[in-house]
């Protein structure tokens, strides 16, 4: 199952984001995918959305985020390495990097970051520890 951010869908940030979290968290006895090693990539989105949020005027805007895209992708580049390391799996690597690629704007990168975030809110549910 792949996320599309744009247009965005009515059920993006509900049952989209819910069922990618059931599908990361899979059965509770992976080591792998565990809550706070995630939350470090959800983060990371956090900073870059906060940056280009606060410039007000869209030109700037547009030009920050051309100059702050080339770090946004490098994100796969750490997740990558995180799964390198047996920290994260397949799906959560997937996952990230569906949506970096369709990171293509300041509202994009918060559409994914918007979903990022109520995927962490769902995939603490399904694996509380």
């Amino acid at each position: 199952m792949t996320i599309t951010l744009k247009p965005i869908a009515a059920d993006l940030f509900d049952k989209t984001a819910k069922d990618q979290a059931k599908l990361v968290a899979g059965d509770d006895r992976n080591p792998k995918n565990k809550p706070t090693q995630l939350r470090k990539f959800y983060d990371e989105l956090v900073m870059w959305d906060q940056k280009l949020m606060m410039v007000s005027d869209e030109t700037k805007q547009a030009n920050k985020f051309a100059e702050y895209l080339p770090f946004i992708r490098m994100i796969n580049a750490k997740v990558a390495y995180a799964k390198g390391r047996n920290l994260i799996d397949d799906k959560f690597a997937n996952l990230i990097n569906d949506g970096l690629k369709q990171v293509e704007s300041a509202e994009t990168l918060h559409t994914f970051k918007l979903f990022m975030e109520a995927f962490m809110g769902f995939y603490k549910q399904e694996r509380p520890n």
